[in-house]
């Protein structure tokens, strides 16, 4: 049951990587492909880390799984915010 679990979450994971994909190449402009690239892509590692989740052994790997996922998302946030200061049309505020 664990392992349909996991195949489960993880496919929805891959999902949610290519729809973001998807996003960035379709989308307009820059801002619009930044928001559906990290909103899909965060939802995306979220669902393979959960899908993980059941397969580790220890509390410890788990966490060490959780970690990865917050450090991935705090990292994906501050570099979307810096893309979209030097991408929009004013430029970066003084």
């Amino acid at each position: 049951m664990l392992d349909a679990l996991t195949i489960v979450t993880v496919s929805a994971g891959a999902f949610f990587f290519l729809a973001g994909t998807v996003g960035l190449l379709r989308f307009p402009d820059a801002l619009s492909r930044l928001h559906a690239l990290t909103k899909a892509d965060n939802l995306g590692l979220g669902l393979v880390v959960l899908g993980l989740l059941f397969q580790v052994e220890g509390p410890f790997a788990a966490l060490k799984l959780i970690g990865v996922w917050l450090l991935a998302l705090l990292a994906g946030a501050t570099v979307t915010q810096l893309i979209a200061l030097t991408a929009r049309p004013g430029g970066r505020p003084e």
